[in-house]
């Protein structure tokens, strides 16, 4: 099925877009419940499991560019390098969180052996599905739309996930993910629409990888994405031990997520409007104040205090969901403006991805680390004010950097291909 611009119906984008749910039924529990699981279930401290992420997700971050330029260089259908991936996908989580009994030595080697197995799946099938939704449209009012639609489904993954795992345990999820994913996967290749000119497929980049960084405006776009993405990976990351050691809350860690999740997928619709009536890059500005204004609260909260965090995760949930369908929007307007569209996305995603991982990797590998060294200890109560600060105020700081650089950043003049506006590189 061809997308013209008659062809992106809601069903159609649906058909698409459910790819996505899988996929963040596997991000929710590499970025969020890893750390917390390995430290619970194996001999690893603390440090050894931060430096296993970090060693892990700075792999992953030159894996993903090197796969970005392969699928451009190939010049295959999306499609090709998302049914590769399904199978990897499916491995990789299994293994990752059903590791046999094993000494130190050999519990770490396998716990960096499934996370980069998990890495680079999930880098495959994601630069290849996001690459596929950019290459759909060039029409602003479409733009957000799509994005919407994918993360969308993803918000729905996420909570699914967490629900399954707060009740089931990582059994549940591991069963529900598989079912997810071949379904999902099956509908999207044999259903979803597609992009409209293959110019793609006959007409290989070789030296693709180079042509992202050659544009200003993605220069800046991308200095945006790691600050943000290290203010959102922080918490991320620490979110478990600061409702089960600080809050004394862990047994409210599922509802918490859900509520959160759930509020960015209500507000995904107010932001694709916002988009449309502002452009994504003012509309995402004002979700990162509105999540910085929101979060910092974190910090003054006490044990036991589950309406306040409540609150705080409803209300910076909603600002989840400009992070979520903005940034992805911004970038298929950046390359449609520059002239690239259904020739090098996935170059763009290699390194889009890239910067997601770097900043996961900084964030696991920095605050993991520095709260061991202040005292933190899992489930002791020792460090609870460092790793407080680490949680609420650091995160708002990164926050308000970022929104600055989006505020300076050459992104506003971004509309549609068609336009007579073309980015220069300088």
């Amino acid at each position: 099925m061809n997308a013209g611009a008659g062809a992106l119906t809601l069903p159609a984008l649906f058909r698409y877009g459910l790819f996505g749910l899988p996929l963040a039924m596997l991000a929710l529990p590499i970025y969020i419940y890893v750390a917390p699981f390995y430290a619970q279930r194996s001999s690893l401290d603390l440090a050894q499991i931060g430096a296993v992420l970090l060693a892990a997700r700075i792999a992953a971050a030159f894996i993903d560019p090197a796969l970005g330029a392969w699928m451009a260089r190939g010049g295959r259908a999306y499609a090709v390098y998302v049914a590769i991936s399904l199978p990897l996908l499916l491995l990789g989580f299994g293994a990752l969180f059903h590791p046999p009994a094993m000494q130190e030595a050999a519990t770490l080697a396998w716990f960096l052996a499934t996370l980069l197995l998990v890495y680079t799946a999930y880098g495959l099938a994601s630069i290849a599905h996001q690459s596929w939704g950019a290459a759909l449209t060039q029409a602003r009012a479409q733009r957000a739309r799509v994005a919407a639609v994918r993360e969308g489904c993803g918000l729905l993954g996420v909570i699914l996930a967490a629900g399954l795992t707060a009740v089931f345990g990582y059994d549940g999820l591991s069963l529900a993910f598989a079912i997810c994913l071949l379904a999902s996967g099956a509908l999207l290749l044999a259903r979803a629409p597609r992009p409209a000119v293959h110019a793609r497929a006959q007409a290989p980049s070789p030296g693709g990888w180079k042509v992202p960084f050659r544009q200003r405006a993605f220069r800046w776009l991308f200095a945006v994405l790691l600050v943000n993405g290290v203010a959102a990976a922080i918490p991320a990351t620490l979110f478990l031990f600061f409702a089960s050691d600080y809050l004394r809350l862990g047994h409210y860690a599922g509802p918490f997520l859900i509520v959160y999740f759930c509020a960015a997928a209500v507000s995904m619709p107010v932001w694709v409007a916002l988009a449309r009536r502002f452009g994504e890059a003012r509309a995402w500005g004002g979700a990162m104040l509105l999540a910085a204004a929101v979060f910092v609260w974190a910090y003054g909260l006490g044990a036991g205090a589950a309406w306040g965090f409540a609150a705080i995760c409803l209300l910076s949930g909603l600002a989840l969901g400009a992070d979520l369908a903005l940034p992805p929007a911004l970038l298929a307007g950046l390359i449609g403006a520059a002239g690239h569209a259904e020739r090098h996305e996935a170059a763009y995603f290699g390194w889009w991805n890239w910067g997601v991982q770097m900043s996961l990797a900084l964030a696991a590998g920095i605050a993991l680390p520095l709260l061991a060294w202040l005292g933190y200890v899992p489930g002791q109560g020792g460090g609870l004010p460092a790793l407080s600060a680490a949680y609420a105020l650091l995160p708002c700081v990164l926050k308000l950097l970022a929104a600055l650089l989006l505020w300076r950043a050459p992104l506003q003049h971004i509309y549609t291909h068609t336009t007579e506006t073309r980015i220069c590189a300088s």
